[in-house]
């Protein structure tokens, strides 16, 4: 079980994203108001704040947003998590892993600064599948991972 740590959205792409404290998901859409919402498979993104420390630790001055995460997470492992797996935001919303990092075409401002950035390997990014409000303090919940296939040998 983990929690919601930041809501946050942006007007356009390619820049960070600020905390609104609190928002909607859109089945089949996106976080409301977020620029990056749309009919595809990275509707929402999703960032954990222990990623975000490894980047504070190097001494960077960065916080939930700013690498344009929708969501900053706490308490559980979402890199970690297979594709497929369905996640229970808030009471209401529910969204399925659809794609862990991402390639970064060009080099955002924070790996100018520090020479990384977690995201292209840390992000993940989830379908809508139910909408619903939520907001910072909300529980993350994993509520469905996939099955593995069995072969016979």
């Amino acid at each position: 079980m983990g929690r919601i740590v930041a809501v946050c959205t942006s007007r356009n792409t390619g820049e960070r994203k600020k905390n609104i404290g609190r928002g909607t998901l859109i089945a089949g859409h996106g976080l409301e108001g977020d620029a990056h919402a749309g009919p595809w498979h990275r509707q929402v993104s999703l960032l954990a704040i222990e990623s975000i420390r490894k980047m504070q630790n190097k001494g960077l001055d960065v916080g939930p947003g700013d690498f344009a995460e929708n969501i900053t997470t706490e308490g559980i492992e979402i890199a970690a998590l297979p594709l497929g797996t369905k996640l229970r935001l808030g009471k209401e919303a529910i969204g399925e892993v659809t794609q862990i990092g991402k390639e970064c075409h060009s080099r955002c401002a924070i790996y100018h600064q520090a020479g990384d950035c977690v995201m292209p390997r840390e992000g993940v990014f989830i379908r809508v599948l139910q909408g619903g409000p939520i907001e910072v303090g909300d529980e993350i919940e994993i509520i469905e991972t996939p099955q593995k296939e069995v072969t016979e040998k």
